[in-house]
């Protein structure tokens, strides 16, 4: 069995995706992980425009025909008519796990009174688990902070590899039950 985390990274962005500035959601993803994974990954990366549709059809590739156990998102969850991407993310969905949701709200309300307009999802998708983040770099690693700790047990609990993390950046929580011996 490959031990190996795919990861997909999803910026969802109009003007990012018709090249009228940089995206900086998936490099701040990246980076994050790049401090925060010990075991062995990779990732596959999507810019894509706030299009329903397309984002259905991403998520569905990185899950069903890539493999990827996780797919991040960024972008496209606030009140504005063009923000789809949770509906989109719901659509796709085997299951809703809304504690992500709730934890993403609680953690960014410390940061911004604006986080209550926030309509982030995570969802389960055959052997993968999808998190909407913000699109604000700062605020992707403010989130992933304070969810991620909850990420590889999920993972392990839908038949994805055992993943660990740098305990100085984010500690992986499993019961004992479920902790690897080294």
């Amino acid at each position: 069995m490959n031990d190996e985390l795919l990861i997909g990274l999803v910026s969802i962005s109009d003007r990012a995706s018709s090249g009228v500035y940089q995206d900086q959601g998936v490099p701040a993803l990246n980076d994050w992980f790049a401090r925060a994974l010990a075991s062995p990954w990779r990732i596959e990366r999507r810019l894509i425009p706030d299009e329903q549709g397309v984002i259905e059809a991403t998520l569905k590739e990185l899950v069903d025909q890539l493999g990827c156990h996780l797919v991040l998102t960024t972008g496209g969850t606030g009140p504005a008519p063009r923000d789809v991407t949770p509906e989109a993310t719901l659509a796709v969905a085997d299951k809703v796990m809304p504690g992500f949701g709730e934890q993403m709200r609680s953690v960014s309300l410390k940061y911004v009174p604006t986080a209550i307009l926030s309509r982030q999802v995570a969802v389960i998708r055959g052997k993968a688990l999808i998190i909407n983040l913000p699109g604000q770099p700062k605020a992707i690693s403010e989130t992933l902070d304070g969810v991620f700790a909850a990420v590889p047990y999920c993972i392990d609990l839908i038949g994805g590899p055992y993943v660990e993390t740098i305990e100085s950046v984010v500690r992986a929580f499993r019961p004992k039950s479920a902790v690897r011996k080294k």
